[in-house]
């Protein structure tokens, strides 16, 4: 039996059956299909209070425990680039995300999240926290804790703005040669953003552009960027962008900020090759 989407959960009353056979028979799954939704991320145990992924078919059960599969074979079917290893620290190191790649996963899978994706690239092996986020469709620098201390303390930096982040884009238009403030509401929520402008493409008549944030809105840059005149190339949702276009030409480049563990001033900086280019 072939499903493409469906959900199941199931209370155990047998402990001695594995869940890949309770699901399995319960759905009309292979247990083949239900270990590789298993391995990315779509099965869940709920044991007393605390509900978590469950990887291992083989996971003892407990009377009482409970088995939820969030199967989509659309999601489970994704794929995305590889993100790339920049700088270890640690305690926390310092990625590349690409193009497609999520900061966080849903009850239906993980396995094109940046986090899992380090977990299971790491050397030596580690967990990935999410400290901050970029949108799906933005790529550059990300930063993933090791530790749930160190990962709380870098996530403060971003939430106080003690670190300074820049952001490169590609925009339409010829954009100011002027340095810009632009201070303006994203949702209802003050937003501040500080651009100049690196390069003007004459003959494509789009810019880039550096800029600053001062706030981590949703959105903000885009939004910033669309008030402006010059939505960034790319954007489907405040610009021009549609399926025929390039991906979104917004990447994070720079990270600077005083590392937790050894009070080191630390700078992390995108290589030339991953950033944008007209």
């Amino acid at each position: 039996m072939s499903l493409l989407k469906t959900e199941c959960h199931i209370k155990i009353t047998d402990p001695e059956t594995d869940a890949a056979s309770l699901l399995s028979e319960q759905t009309g799954l292979s247990k083949q299909a239900i270990k590789q939704a298993m391995q990315k991320g779509a099965v869940w145990l709920t044991h007393g209070t605390q509900t978590n992924r469950l990887r291992r078919a083989k996971k003892a059960l407990n009377q009482g425990d409970e088995l939820h599969l969030y199967y989509n074979q659309a999601v489970l079917d994704e794929q995305v680039e590889d993100a790339l290893l920049l700088f270890d620290e640690g305690q926390y190191s310092v990625w590349y995300k690409p193009f497609g790649m999520r900061c966080q996963g849903s009850k239906w899978s993980d396995h094109t999240t940046i986090n899992r994706f380090a977990e299971t690239h790491l050397e030596p092996a580690r967990s990935a926290y999410i400290i901050h986020r970029l949108d799906l469709a933005a790529t550059g620098l990300i930063v993933l804790g090791h530790s749930k201390k160190v990962t709380a303390a870098i996530a403060k930096l971003f939430e106080t703005r003690a670190l300074d982040k820049h952001y490169q884009v590609i925009v339409e238009g010829e954009f100011s040669q002027s340095k810009l403030t632009i201070d303006s509401d994203v949702d209802g929520k003050a937003a501040l953003s500080h651009a100049h402008r690196l390069q003007y493409n004459a003959e494509l008549n789009q810019s880039k552009v550096q800029v600053k944030i001062e706030s981590g809105r949703k959105h903000q840059i885009r939004v910033h960027m669309a008030s402006l005149g010059h939505p960034v190339v790319g954007d489907r949702l405040h610009g021009n962008g549609s399926e025929a276009t390039p991906n979104l030409q917004l990447t994070s480049c720079y990270l600077n900020f005083i590392c937790p563990v050894t009070q080191e001033d630390k700078v992390f900086e995108l290589p030339l090759a991953y950033r944008p280019h007209f």
